[in-house]
């Protein structure tokens, strides 16, 4: 199972390890990243394996929120990301 984490906001020090790290932490493995710096702000996608994670993704969601209070968080599940962008 596999969950795709989006991560938009002003650029600042340290936003990937911590976003990697309360990953982690939920036993959520990462498996890819793409991450870019467009002049002060920062956007990231991560896809990661949930099959072994604790808690929820709506848990994960608000640790990650509580832990980069300035950027805005996404988690979705893959089949319902599939979902919503097949043509």
């Amino acid at each position: 199972m596999v969950a795709v984490v989006t991560v938009i906001g002003k650029d600042m020090v340290g936003i990937l390890a911590k976003v990697a790290g309360v990953c982690a932490e939920a036993n959520a493995n990462v498996l890819e990243v793409t991450q870019s710096v467009l002049d002060e702000y920062f956007a990231m996608v991560m896809l990661i394996d949930i099959s072994k994670m604790d808690p929820d993704i709506t848990g994960l969601t608000r640790t990650l929120e509580a832990k980069v209070p300035d950027m805005k968080v996404h988690v979705m599940h893959e089949d319902i990301f599939n979902s919503m962008h097949r043509i």
